[in-house]
C-alpha cells in the first residue's frame, strides 16, 4: 500500500514577470515502511520535491499542476491551517544542518517538549516522560539530564538525534530526511543510517532519503529515483539501479564513484542546465555520450524496462 503518491507534479519559479520551470511532471510512490532515496547533482531538484510534499515552498514559487497524495488526501488541496497540523506530526522532516532548525536561546527539553505539546495533546510531566524516552530511543545517553542542554552543547550528530527523536516523538508516518548527514563524519554517518533503519523497521516508519552518498543509498534505501535538471530519469528499486542502471545519466554518476582497482575518478563532462535554459529534447542530451538525433528534438517519455522506469530514447 502507497502512503504517498505524488502525480504529474509541475513547479515554477516567478522572476521578473517570467515563470522559470523547475520541475517537470514527477511521478513517484512510496510503499508504507519503506525507503525512497532521492539522488543526483546539487540543484537537480531534490529538495524542491520533497518541500513541495510539506508545502514549504518559497513565496514566488507556483505549483502548475499535480497531485501529492497522502494517506488517500490531495495535500494540494488542503488549507494552510490542515497542513499545519500535518507538518510535525504525521510528515517530519530531518534537515542537513539541525543547528538552524534548533533555537540556540532555549534547551533541548524546552523545544522538545513543546512539539510533544503542541503534536500529541500532552502536558507538563506527560510530555516531559515522552521527550526522555525518545531521547532514550535515540541513543542519547543521561537522557534526563540532556533536556536541560542547549544546542551548541550537543556535537553535530546528537543534535541530529534531537531532531530525529522529535519525529518519532509525534509518531511521524513519513519522515524526509534532507542529506541529515552531509556535515558529520564517516563514523557518525553510519551510526544517524543504522538508527533511521531501526527507526524504519521497527516503527515502520516510510522515509523520503535524499542524499548525494550512493554508499549510503545502497546501503539504506528500498528504492531509487534519479533527478536530473527538474526530471526523473530513472526510478527502480535499489538493487537492480545499482546492479543493472539504465540511464546513461544514471551509468555516469555510478563511475564517478571512487573504485579501489582504479586510481582514476571519472567525470560528467559539461554542466548541468540552468533553470533559465530552455531545452526542447532531453535535458540530458549535451552531456550525453549515447545520444542520438531524437534527443536534440523531442523530449523522452517513461519507457518501462526490466521493471524500472527510464526516460531516454534509447530504450525506445
Amino acid at each position: 500500500m502507497n502512503i504517498l503518491e505524488i502525480k504529474n507534479l509541475n513547479l515554477s519559479f516567478l522572476s521578473g514577470g517570467i515563470a522559470y520551470q523547475a520541475l517537470y511532471n514527477i511521478n513517484l510512490s512510496l510503499e508504507k515502511g519503506k525507503m525512497l532515496a532521492l539522488v543526483g547533482e546539487s540543484g537537480c531538484g531534490k529538495t524542491i520535491t520533497a518541500m513541495s510534499i510539506l508545502r514549504l515552498l518559497a513565496q514566488n514559487a507556483q505549483i502548475m499542476s499535480g497531485k501529492i497524495i497522502f494517506n488517500g488526501i490531495n495535500l494540494l488541496n488542503l488549507p494552510e491551517k490542515e497542513m499545519q497540523r500535518i507538518r510535525g506530526k504525521s510528515i517530519a522532516l530531518v534537515p542537513q544542518d539541525p543547528m538552524t532548525s534548533l533555537n540556540p536561546l532555549y534547551t533541548i527539553g524546552s523545544q522538545l517538549i513543546e512539539v510533544i505539546e503542541i503534536h500529541q495533546n500532552l502536558k507538563g510531566d506527560d510530555a516531559k516522560k515522552v521527550a526522555i524516552e525518545v531521547l532514550e530511543q535515540v541513543k542519547i545517553p543521561n537522557a534526563k539530564e540532556r533536556l536541560k542542554a542547549y544546542p551548541h552543547e550537543f556535537s553535530g550528530g546528537m543534535r541530529q538525534r534531537v531532531i530525529i527523536a522529535m519525529a518519532i516523538a509525534c509518531k511521524s508516518q513519513l519522515i524526509i530526511a534532507d542529506e541529515p548527514t552531509t556535515a558529520l563524519d564517516v563514523t557518525v554517518q553510519a551510526q544517524i543510517m543504522d538508527l533511521l533503519k531501526e527507526i524504519q523497521k521497527e516503527l515502520r516508519t516510510s522515509f523520503i532519503f535524499i542524499s548525494h552518498d550512493f554508499g549510503l543509498v545502497y546501503e539504506a534505501a528500498d528504492s531509487v529515483a534519479v533527478m536530473y535538471a527538474g526530471h526523473v530519469v530513472e526510478k527502480s528499486e535499489a538493487t537492480e539501479l545499482f546492479k543493472n542502471p539504465k540511464h546513461p545519466y544514471t551509468k555516469a554518476l555510478l563511475k564517478t564513484l571512487p573504485d579501489f582497482n582504479s586510481t582514476k575518478l571519472e567525470a560528467i563532462a559539461g554542466q548541468p542546465p540552468s533553470i533559465k535554459d530552455y531545452f526542447l529534447g532531453c535535458p540530458f542530451e549535451k552531456r550525453c555520450s549515447q545520444k542520438i538525433d531524437i534527443c536534440v528534438k523531442e523530449a523522452p517519455y517513461n519507457i518501462i524496462v526490466n521493471n524500472a522506469s527510464v526516460n531516454c530514447w534509447i530504450y525506445k
